[in-house]
């Protein structure tokens, strides 16, 4: 249905790294959310009426608070979509991350409320009533919640949205608590067991961990996660592919939400080559980062001697130093500034995160090892930190 839809209503729906296409389809499946989710309360909420069912009648509100996440989902896909302005020069694109945070309490919030009324009915059980029509409602809900876990799951990858992948787990584990509520139903008619309350506590729990699951992945864009690996070994290639970069470093990724990132880097050009072709070079890898990346770059040029036999021998040098502390380790930016007295080895290296040594004792150690291999040597050192 929703392929069928998103033909009908979404103009050129596969360009999704246009950010009107990726708000048509969040404003899409928002309002078939809407549209289900009421559907569901309204099915459900009959059903536990008729049964006196605690565990139904509380899944039927999970629906209902279902409906307003849709519509906050919807609400944040349209804010998202607004243009820049002067406040927000880089758009409101983080909003769908709010939005999905905002999701991700609601469904929190429910999973607790849940907790509350299965405690009530463990401690005074009330009599359950059956009939085909609540059996019926009950694995027609299962079913939607499905498609709806598997449309929003299809959806938020293909879009890459943090917030349709919350409401995506949100469908799963309702789908899975009302299975659970089913399974009480059965149990309380054919064995009379008074299970009702325990099934309610189960879903409530279940759905906690899923608002608690959908929490991580909407807050880690908020704080600043690291680029995706693909996205760093596409900027890698693009800008690789021209023959006049000898390499790149000091790779940053600024996300300000779904379509709208900046990115900056260094390019390691030849230190004798003509200024004004290097910087056409430059313009040209800029113009292709944004038009094949979505994106916006800015890049440095950083001219590197070349063909200097001095030079590649103490880079070569150190290069081997390092691999000798650890495989992790790589450097960058490599120059030599000779005197009477000692030379200095100008370099960046880049360490992992979770290095064993602290960037002191590492650049005290690198300098040790230089300096005992030529005291002549002074290695002067600058610590970048791996992105990826």
């Amino acid at each position: 249905m929703i392929t069928l839809l998103s033909r009908i209503f979404i103009k050129n729906a596969s360009d999704v790294q246009q950010p009107s296409v990726r708000q048509a389809y969040g404003v899409l499946c928002g309002a078939v959310g809407i549209f289900l989710n009421i559907c569901l309360f309204t099915g459900k909420f009959i059903a536990g009426s008729l049964s006196n069912s605690i565990a139904i009648t509380a899944d039927a509100f999970n629906n209902l608070s279902d409906a307003g996440s849709s519509i906050i989902t919807l609400i944040g896909f349209r804010m998202a979509g607004q243009k820049p302005d002067p406040d927000h020069p880089f758009g409101h694109g983080r909003i769908e991350y709010i939005s999905g945070l905002i999701v991700s309490m609601l469904i929190c919030l429910m999973g607790l409320e849940l907790l509350k009324s299965s405690f009530t009915k463990i401690l005074h059980p009330e009599e359950f009533t059956f009939s085909p029509v609540i059996l019926v409602i009950l694995v027609s809900s299962i079913l939607v919640k499905c498609y709806m876990y598997l449309y929003n799951r299809r959806i938020g990858r293909k879009i890459n949205s943090a917030a349709m992948s919350a409401t995506a787990m949100d469908s799963l584990s309702d789908s899975i608590a009302t299975a659970i509520v089913l399974i009480s139903t059965l149990t309380a008619h054919f064995t009379e067991l008074a299970i009702d309350g325990w099934c309610g506590l189960a879903v409530g729990l279940f759905i906690c961990y899923a608002g608690y699951s959908a929490a991580k992945d909407t807050i880690s864009p908020l704080l600043g996660q690291a680029p995706d690996k693909e996205f760093v070994q596409q900027v890698n290639d693009i800008v690789m592919a021209h023959e006049g970069v000898l390499g790149i470093h000091d790779l940053i990724v600024h996300n300000y939400g779904p379509g709208r990132v900046l990115i900056s880097l260094h390019a390691e050009v030849p230190a004798d080559g003509d200024i004004l072709t290097l910087h056409d070079m430059i313009d040209t890898i800029e113009h292709e980062l944004r038009s094949t990346l979505n994106c916006h770059a800015v890049i440095h040029m950083d001219p590197i001697l070349v063909n200097d036999e001095e030079t590649e021998s103490l880079k070569k040098m150190t290069k081997d130093l390092l691999a000798e502390i650890s495989d992790a380790l790589t450097m960058h930016d490599f120059r030599i500034v000779t005197g009477p007295t000692h030379t200095n080895l100008i370099f960046d290296i880049v360490v992992p995160y979770d290095f064993a040594l602290s960037d002191e004792d590492l650049v005290q150690l690198i300098n040790d090892k230089i300096h005992a291999g030529n005291p002549q040597y002074f290695a002067v050192i600058d610590v970048d930190k791996q992105m990826i």
